[in-house]
């Protein structure tokens, strides 16, 4: 697979622990089936699709742009669904998370 897939099946990694993250704060502690269920079948699916782009990305850059890009769809899910609005020193803290996330992908080199 190449470079493109490989980011492309990244996104969708994204979208599912974003996913997952939501439906596990719906779980309320795994005490409802349906988000229950949804969270584990989103988390199955993220790991998969992570472990495909693990094929052709290090696995040190794939986990740091899952992690970095998960935690800033996770703060926007969690603005619009719940209404967790961060504060300064957070969104200062997501930016260089963004930072990092770009750093580490468009100027990092590992083999």
């Amino acid at each position: 697979m190449g470079n493109i897939t490989a980011y492309i099946i990244l996104i969708v990694a994204v979208v599912l622990g974003t996913a997952a993250n939501g439906f596990a704060k719906g779980a309320q502690g795994f005490t409802l089936l349906i988000p229950s269920v949804l969270t584990a079948i989103t988390i199955v699916g993220c790991m998969y699709t992570l472990s495909l782009v693990m094929k052709t990305i290090p696995v040190g850059i794939t986990y740091a742009s899952f992690a970095g890009l998960c935690i800033i769809a996770t703060t926007i899910v969690g603005m619009y669904k719940f209404n967790q609005i961060p504060d300064f020193y957070t969104t200062i803290g997501l930016a260089l998370i963004i930072a990092g996330v770009l750093i580490v992908n468009l100027l990092g080199k590992a083999n």
